[in-house]
């Protein structure tokens, strides 16, 4: 309660201020306040119910769900309790209290030169890197070469995790005589990482179960685990965070099955399992995903007969691939610095950040410093994870966390019953199909635009050189489309007839240099102009290009757009081209006149094609 003593300041001076003061706002202003933001930009008619701003500002998605644009009670009336950190469901977190002050940070190592290599190693660990994910095999480090680059490893402190899709047991056994070698106990958390079904997915081959169990029945004496599910081969593959899910339960299922089959008790097969997923820079859905993986993995656990206190998912969490971009790539900071903070509020066990130049070729000692740096800012400075699930509890990730966990159970359900492993990976395979094809579509459209590809991209730039990769995953990277554009430049630029003064044409100008420099394609800018003439000189001194866009405002596309067309025909214009829609300039499109038109909406990869072979001819 608040006191009051003389004049009222000073240190004894308090006054009561209730702590829900002035957020009492019912729905309703915020629904009024956000219809006056869309009225503005012609998003919501005049005539329109404020409260249609929900079916506006709500987004949808690959998984068909859809992401309220404000969390309120009743988006979590029929949610299920998500439990407390460190207990069934798990949703909230695999443990109660996190073993190091933040995530663990595991840093990722595939160079072939064993040398380079263990350099490397020897930085990390040096520098804030507690555990090692290191892929062996042919084209990555080879086996023979493990003891060498773990040389400096305090392997009692430092986990190992290994990744060889060719021969897990040959990784393995290499390993697992290093420890045997030092006479030390291995460090919690490493695996010998075994996934013969996720490599069958990356080679769409038939997954060898034999070889995990044998890579179990190896790794369980030495107290490390054996196998690793690795949803992010769907992920790579195109996947949603839905299938992602779905194909970690089939995957699951699958190898408790086989452990189980082969004599593992069923607590000792759920032992052996780790789960690797993919972060990526759509925060909130990658928090939700984290979460509901927990979940998921809990239930499908129990059902099998697990103890509650071994259900806990161990996730290792990897910034996406796919995300990533060989053009701008020191824009990909930015996306895995965003994606390690989901990552880390979603509760990740591990995590790595993927060095921005992967994308490019093997990483080198900057962009490591960089990754590993990420993590370090994340949990030290910005303390991320001073709080266990800071996320929990909020309206909007708990529904989303929700449904979710309901897409992928459903799905997982499907893929259970589709007849086994084989059948179930096929149905899969289809739904990864269809939804990579969606959201190439929603790229292309630039719905979902890429910074520095699809967007603003930056026709001059000088990418780093990296060297090749030994071995290289199967990846379908967001930005290939655009990137084989960037990759073989239009030898011939498009001419921007601009019309009228730069406040005038600027905005239709600037949004035509962008979208063709997306497609690897110049553009010339006829300057201030005051009529036909002043265009067609410039168009001219320009050295008349075969594609001409027409780029200025309404009015003047009215008064002397069709006479500038016609006049830029006769000057050697193959090809006309209006910045906005067909209408408005007054000239019939394909009629002779306008030839295509670049509004926002298009899909851009068909126009910057089209565009590109009249460029050829």
């Amino acid at each position: 309660m608040a006191s009051d003593s003389g004049s009222g300041v000073g240190p004894e001076a308090t006054v009561a201020v209730p702590l829900a003061e002035g957020f009492d706002h019912e729905l309703a202003e915020w629904e009024k306040a956000a219809a006056a933001v869309l009225r503005k930009t012609k998003k919501l008619g005049d005539d329109d119910p404020d409260s249609d701003v929900w079916g506006l500002l709500t987004t949808t998605t690959l998984d068909g769900i859809g992401v309220s644009p404000l969390g309120t009670p009743d988006l979590t009336t029929d949610v299920a309790h998500a439990g407390l950190p460190g207990q069934a469901p798990f949703t909230r977190g695999a443990f109660a209290t996190r073993e190091l002050e933040g995530w663990d940070v595991r840093a990722w190592f595939t160079d072939p030169d064993v040398v380079r290599t263990a350099e490397h190693v020897v930085t990390d660990i040096e520098n804030g890197v507690n555990s090692l994910w290191i892929s062996v095999g042919e084209g990555a480090v080879p086996a023979d070469g493990l003891a060498q680059v773990l040389e400096p490893v305090l392997l009692d402190l430092a986990p190992v995790v290994l990744d060889s899709p060719d021969d897990p047991l040959g990784a393995a056994e290499a390993l697992d005589a290093v420890l045997q070698d030092r006479g030390v106990e291995p460090a919690p958390g490493t695996s010998y990482g075994a996934d013969p079904i996720g490599a069958a997915v990356r080679s769409v081959g038939d997954p060898d179960l034999a070889r995990a169990v044998e890579v179990a029945r190896l790794a369980q004496p030495r107290g490390v685990r054996g196998i690793v599910v690795d949803g992010t081969a769907i992920h790579d593959a195109g996947g949603s965070d839905g299938q992602e899910l779905a194909y970690v339960l089939l995957a699951g299922a699958t190898y408790l099955r086989r452990l189980t089959e082969a004599g593992l008790g069923v607590d000792e097969a759920a032992d052996q399992l780790d789960v690797r997923l993919a972060a990526t820079d759509e925060q909130f859905p990658t928090i939700a995903k984290l979460r509901a993986a927990r979940r998921l993995w809990a239930r499908m656990l129990e059902l099998s007969g697990v103890s509650e206190s071994q259900r806990a998912m161990r996730q290792h969490v990897v910034t996406s691939r796919p995300m990533m971009a060989s053009y701008d790539p020191y824009a990909n900071m930015l996306r895995t610095t965003i994606a390690a903070f989901a990552a880390g509020v979603g509760g990740a066990t591990s995590v790595t950040v993927l060095p921005f130049d992967e994308p490019l070729g093997l990483p080198e000692a900057f962009s490591r410093r960089i990754a590993r740096n990420t993590s370090g800012l994340l949990v030290s400075e910005s303390h991320v994870a001073r709080v266990l699930d800071p996320a929990g509890g909020a309206h909007a990730v708990e529904r989303l966390t929700d449904d979710t966990a309901r897409a992928a159970w459903g799905l997982f359900g499907e893929l259970d019953d589709a007849g086994g492993l084989d059948a179930g990976l096929a149905a899969l395979r289809g739904r990864v199909e269809a939804t990579a094809s969606e959201r190439a579509l929603a790229i292309a459209c630039r719905q979902r635009p890429l910074t520095g590809v699809s967007e603003f991209p930056d026709l001059y730039e000088d990418v780093p050189e990296r060297r090749p990769y030994g071995r290289e995953l199967p990846v379908r990277r967001y930005a290939a489309e655009f990137e084989q554009m960037r990759d073989k430049p239009a030898t011939t630029p498009v001419f921007l007839a601009t019309m009228g003064t730069v406040a005038q044409h600027t905005a239709r100008a600037t949004f035509m240099a962008n979208l063709l420099a997306a497609g690897g394609i110049d553009t010339v800018l006829a300057g201030t102009s005051e009529g036909v003439d002043d265009v067609v000189a410039a168009y001219r001194e320009a050295g008349a290009p075969t594609v001409v866009c027409l780029s200025g405002p309404d009015a003047l596309y009215a008064q002397w757009g069709a006479e500038l067309v016609a006049a830029l025909r006769e000057a050697g214009a193959r090809r006309v081209v209006v910045a906005g829609k067909p209408e408005t300039v007054d000239a019939p499109v394909d009629g002779g006149a306008i030839d295509d038109w670049a509004a926002a909406g298009l899909d851009a990869l068909a126009f910057l094609r089209r565009t590109r072979e009249e460029l050829a001819t």
